[in-house]
């Protein structure tokens, strides 16, 4: 993989029930490696560089999850795809996926039907309906501990469960402040120190894996939606939609507390008030979540970077 920057990148921006994708089409020097997650590695090691320049300021912002083509790992799947986000690498994203199905077919690449897509944690796959609406095929999801006490500063003894859907989270049945889009200030200064204080007291997901996702649930305000969320991400942005990968380790923990039997819908609402409907599978003793929502294009661009640009590569107060 050369570690020379290019010139221009081309991308697709979409966004998925309000949160943004912008995968990258052409211009990013493919990454070596048998599996994705070599090559993800590798994108960390030696190009870094085109992560910031892509996702932040001033071509992006803290909200944009990055998704990069590269040809297929295993037989049969069409493509392979690495995320990122503002801060470094996800192992799945849900609503990047939905939005990556989307672009293909934007791009005459993909029509109605099922695909197969390779990321670092495991192919995926997902069923594009002639009316737009994707439904994904997630890596299985596990609750890995219920019931979690973690001291918050401040706030003192915070309890939830650590679960995976693709993504490590810590869920919390949440009370106030309520969440409302007016409280997003709150909320996020609330979800950081939740996930410091598991840092700092060593809480962890299976074999020592970061809990870099913390969601917080409440009671709808949609009809026909079972429950409310926010969702901290990686970093300090926030998820515009329900979350996939989030949603996923969310129908995990209600099989586990025997509050949803394989096949039976939720419906999960976001804090800006878009949802995603999921249900579980139970397959050789798996949980394997399957996730549905809308992605919608919103742009075809060309990222230049120019050598004289001092923010060619981004930039961020961190």
């Amino acid at each position: 993989m050369s570690t020379e920057a290019p010139l221009q990148i081309d991308v697709v921006d979409s966004h998925t029930e309000g949160e943004p994708t912008r995968v990258v089409i052409a211009g990013w020097p493919m990454p070596e490696g048998a599996t994705m997650a070599e090559r993800r590695d590798q994108m960390r090691r030696h190009a870094d560089h085109l992560r910031r320049g892509v996702v932040l300021e001033p071509r992006g912002h803290d909200a944009i999850v990055g998704a990069l083509l590269t040809p297929p790992v295993e037989r049969g799947s069409a493509a392979g795809v690495v995320f990122f986000n503002d801060v470094g690498y996800l192992g799945m994203c849900g609503h990047g996926t939905i939005g990556v199905v989307r672009t293909l077919e934007f791009l005459g690449r993909l029509s109605p039907g099922r695909v197969a897509l390779d990321t670092p944690v495991g192919t995926v796959s997902a069923d594009l309906d002639a009316d737009g609406t994707v439904t994904i095929t997630n890596v299985p999801a596990y609750r890995h501990a219920a019931d979690v006490s973690v001291h918050v500063p401040g706030l003192g003894t915070v309890r939830g469960d650590v679960a995976w859907g693709g993504n490590w989270f810590f869920l919390v049945d949440h009370g106030e402040p309520a969440l409302t889009a007016d409280n997003i200030p709150e909320l996020t200064r609330l979800t950081t120190r939740i996930r410091d204080a598991l840092h700092a007291q060593g809480i962890t997901g299976t074999d020592g894996a970061e809990i870099d996702h913390i969601e917080l649930f409440g009671a709808p305000t949609v009809p026909g939606a079972d429950s409310r969320n926010f969702v901290l991400c990686p970093g300090a942005a926030y998820d515009r939609s329900p979350c996939g990968t989030g949603t996923s380790a969310k129908l995990a923990v209600l099989h586990e507390r025997g509050k949803l039997a394989p096949g039976q819908h939720w419906t999960q609402e976001s804090i800006t008030g878009s949802t995603f409907t999921g249900w579980l599978e139970q397959t050789g003793g798996r949980l394997v979540p399957h996730i549905r929502g809308r992605a919608f294009v919103t742009g075809r661009s060309t990222l230049r970077f120019d050598p004289a640009d001092p923010f060619r590569f981004g930039w961020r107060n961190a």
